[in-house]
């Protein structure tokens, strides 16, 4: 086991003494506007408290209207909502934890419904319109708002206040060249474009006697954006204007370069927060706290991190947000050597839902945002349970039913579990995946689930099905074939055989658009280089000077007959995965027919008619997925109670976020007050709380 001291040593943010160095970094919910007197919002954070998080601060809450990102934001002049923030307070003290409240403004970062407010009329590429520049009297408002934020936090009974100004909000937006034009008393050079947020970190610190955290950009990662030498001044006014502590923030939504996706390697800008810490001593802010961030997602990472190799430039706590939707137990997991659902950064019930102001939640925790929803209970009646397939539902579905007590047995076809997770763990930037399999395995091992690998059930195994009182079906999904001449040729592989080391060499040609072609076109194109994931990402992105030595194995071409690649991945992702390929260099051609694979290579009919051949020394078919029927009629067959779930209860539109919240909720529902299971003499009399038993 790593050392965490560094990790669980207390600490102090002005008058406010942490149990350790962890932050909870804020995190729209999309539940925040939600009118149920604050019972969901209060649920989230106190599981998390009473799992050891500590300080946590807040979603955005809105200054004013015109400062909300969506519809399902809170606003602060709300009187409902700040009865929801009460309530979110008082739960989390009652659970052990402290709380900071985030006074948010999106200025031109608000949507165009919310006639968005900004220093200068600069259009926003992430929100789509062009806010209207504020005045002289419209910035001195909303810096009386951040401050009336600020007094109502205190009243609520709030331990901090956090100060949203970094990631392209309002503050950030006073603070670029790029989008503060003004020349009057808030812009025109460096010194007055830090006066709006110097003013507002003022007047909140004024205004309440809590913690006042400010997070601010430390690289804003945009061509032309604020220089370093502006960065480290504004992090001396921030000082100087009564700040308890710098939360170094990364990269604007308009940024061309990643920084919370997968592909970016954990850690990266730690750096950042260093180098603010070390200008901070130099200037005499030295007991400053400096918070890092940013794509860490281990407790033994942000030890690393707070360890650091000087105390000079040593950050002093490391927020970390989407880990606590994967694992609200992260750190009392850590404290107890147990093992931790880790995030994936894959973005696609989180991030992107809060784009689209759907409510958050986590792919490997589908009970992130729903916990008043999806208590767990101990079962009063214990049953037997089959679980057919080791795949993300499969594995959710076991864990959700032997937490609840049940008496659980997994049956999987091949020699290990993880299903699609061990295919997508060899991409790049997705190691992690193979971290949730060893998660889940770890837990089943943990509640006494028995697996039974090598044990594919097929027409025979009708009986051994009726020997439970329930099933859930989770045996996944077949790759689609694909029905043109030549697809039995040696040279041409499925997509799971395409996974295998050393399968993708030389002239590559990926038959398909989906998620699982430009997975492969990544795994097949990235090459290997010498430098750290790190080193390499900074030189890719220009963000340091320094050629990419590489070695390239495969020359990829992807062929799919839609106008445009991998268009069900996300918002936050796909931009960067295209960019991705292309930096590769690898060659997409849409609108294309496959004709035939040939010895040479795929025969097609391009988007403008013309009958070409692309050549390839492996052709690599990944055109979808079938549901796997067997299983699921042998349940049917047994008679007894079954639900099927994930890719074999429909593989269209599959993806993990479904089969995993479908895999819960199979086992959630043998609970129900109703769940028309006849277990007869089947049923096993209750025991008890298994040893090692633990609430989520």
């Amino acid at each position: 086991m790593a050392d965490l001291g560094a990790v669980f040593a207390p600490g102090r943010i002005g008058r406010l003494r942490l149990p350790h160095r962890i932050v909870m970094g804020a995190m729209h919910l999309g539940i925040e506007a939600r009118d149920d007197g604050g019972t969901a919002l209060a649920a989230f954070y106190a599981e998390r408290a009473r799992g050891g998080a500590g300080l946590m601060v807040t979603g955005g809450a809105a200054v004013e209207a015109a400062g909300s990102g969506g519809p399902a934001y809170g606003v602060l002049d709300d009187a409902r909502f700040a009865e929801r923030l009460r309530r979110v307070a008082g739960e989390v003290h009652q659970a052990g934890g402290l709380i900071a409240l985030q006074l948010f403004h999106a200025g031109r970062y608000a949507p165009a419904g919310n006639s968005p407010l900004a220093p200068s009329a600069v259009y926003s590429r992430f929100s789509r319109c062009t806010p209207r520049a504020m005045t002289d009297a419209e910035v001195r408002g909303t810096v009386e708002a951040f401050a009336r934020g600020a007094a109502l936090a205190a009243e609520l009974g709030f331990d901090a206040v956090e100060v949203m100004g970094s990631e392209g909000y309002l503050i950030d937006q006073f603070l670029s060249p790029l989008t503060n034009l003004r020349d009057d008393d808030w812009g025109g050079d460096s010194a007055r474009r830090c006066r709006f947020g110097v003013e507002v970190t003022r007047a909140v610190r004024e205004a309440c006697e809590l913690a006042v955290i400010v997070r601010f950009s430390g690289r804003d990662l945009m061509a032309g954006g604020t220089e370093p030498a502006q960065v480290h001044s504004f992090a001396w006014a921030l000082a100087a204007a009564g700040a308890d502590a710098l939360n170094v923030g990364v990269g604007w939504h308009e940024a061309a370069v990643p920084s919370v996706q997968a592909m970016v390697p954990a850690g990266v800008w730690a750096p950042v927060a260093a180098e603010i810490k070390a200008v901070l001593t130099a200037a005499g802010f030295g007991a400053l706290p400096v918070i890092a961030g940013n794509r860490l997602n281990r407790l033994e990472q942000a030890a690393e991190v707070l360890a650091g190799t000087r105390s000079s430039t040593r950050p002093d706590f490391v927020s970390m947000a989407r880990p606590f939707l994967a694992d609200p137990q992260l750190v009392e997991a850590g404290r107890r050597g147990r093992p931790v659902n880790v995030c994936l950064a894959c973005n696609q019930a989180c991030i992107d839902r809060s784009l689209v102001d759907a409510e958050v939640s986590c792919m490997v925790n589908p009970r992130a945002g729903r916990e008043a929803a999806t208590a767990l209970v101990r079962t009063s009646t214990v049953r037997r349970i089959a679980v057919v397939g080791g795949g993300p539902a499969g594995l959710q579905a076991a864990r959700r039913a032997a937490l609840a007590g049940h008496r659980v047995e997994l049956y999987e076809a091949s020699d290990a579990v993880g299903g699609q997770f061990r295919l997508a763990r060899r991409v790049p930037g997705k190691a992690d995946y193979g971290a949730t399999i060893d998660y889940f395995a770890a837990e089943l091992d943990r509640l006494g689930v028995q697996v039974h690998l090598e044990r594919p059930l097929g027409p025979a195994d009708a009986g051994l099905l009726r020997d439970y009182d329930a099933v859930i079906v989770a045996s996944g999904v077949l790759p689609r074939p694909l029905e043109i001449p030549g697809t039995e040729l040696p040279h041409v592989l499925s997509y799971p055989e395409a996974f295998a080391d050393g399968a993708l060499a030389g002239r590559v040609v990926i038959i398909g658009g989906g998620g699982v072609a430009a997975d492969l076109a990544q795994l097949a194109g990235r090459g290997t280089s010498p430098l750290t994931e790190a080193e390499r990402f900074r030189r890719e992105h220009r963000l340091i000077a320094g050629p990419v030595p590489l070695s390239r194995p495969a020359e990829v071409t992807v062929l799919h007959r839609g106008p445009r690649l991998s268009t069900r991945t996300g918002r936050s992702v796909r931009w960067a995965l295209l960019a991705e390929l292309h930096r590769q260099g690898t060659r997409v051609l849409t609108g294309v027919r496959c004709r035939e694979i040939t010895d040479a290579g795929v025969q097609v009919t391009d988007a403008d008619g013309r009958d070409r051949l692309v050549p390839a020394d492996t052709v690599v078919i990944a055109v979808g997925q079938l549901a796997d029927a067997d299983v699921p009629a042998l349940a049917r067959q047994s008679g007894v109670w079954h639900r099927v779930v994930g890719g074999a209860r429909d593989a269209t539109g599959l993806d993990a976020v479904r089969a995993f919240a479908e895999g819960f909720a199979a086992a959630a529902e043998l609970d129900a007050p109703d769940p028309g299971i006849d277990a007869g003499s089947r049923v096993l009399a209750g025991t008890g709380q298994r040893e090692g038993w633990a609430d989520d």
